[in-house]
């Protein structure tokens, strides 16, 4: 069997409808400020933010207006951090913002570090460090025993 010759090298944007645009706008660039992220583009019915490697575009719904966890399509999306550091830094900006937090910051997995919170229309965000403290422990030297 012949082998395909494309590849994905990673994920160019995710696009959102929302209820609300104003708000949904007014929330996300605030939260994009933080974690980095500058204004692409600004269609005045679309907008969208980008960090240089993935962008994150919201429009208006245009049918259904209620978003339910659960439904069919999504479910969450995921902002891979530098450090649980930052992790623990976007708990406070969002406790400072009053965002709705559905599961404070903590360790879920092994060495997997997030925080879970939702946007205007109940969509569901999650701020994560994968992999730290086990990279920490690669990198110390073991002691040798005398």
């Amino acid at each position: 069997m012949a082998r395909n010759k494309s590849r994905v090298v990673g994920i160019d944007h995710i696009s959102l409808r929302v209820s609300d645009y104003e708000k949904s706008k007014d929330f996300y660039a605030r939260l994009f400020s933080f974690l980095g992220f500058e204004l692409s583009d600004d269609y005045g019915t679309t907008i969208g933010w980008t960090n240089g490697r993935t962008r994150y575009w919201i429009a208006e719904a245009e049918g259904r207006k209620i978003h339910r966890i659960g439904d069919v399509g999504f479910h969450h999306y995921a902002f891979e951090l530098r450090s649980r550091k930052d992790v623990d830094a976007l708990q406070a900006f969002l406790e400072k913002e009053r965002v709705r937090i559905v599961d404070p910051a903590a360790e879920y997995y092994d060495d997997y570090y997030a925080v879970f919170f939702m946007d205007p229309d109940g969509l569901k965000l999650e701020g994560m460090k994968y992999g730290e403290l086990t990279a920490i422990r690669k990198r110390k030297p073991l002691k040798k025993k005398t």
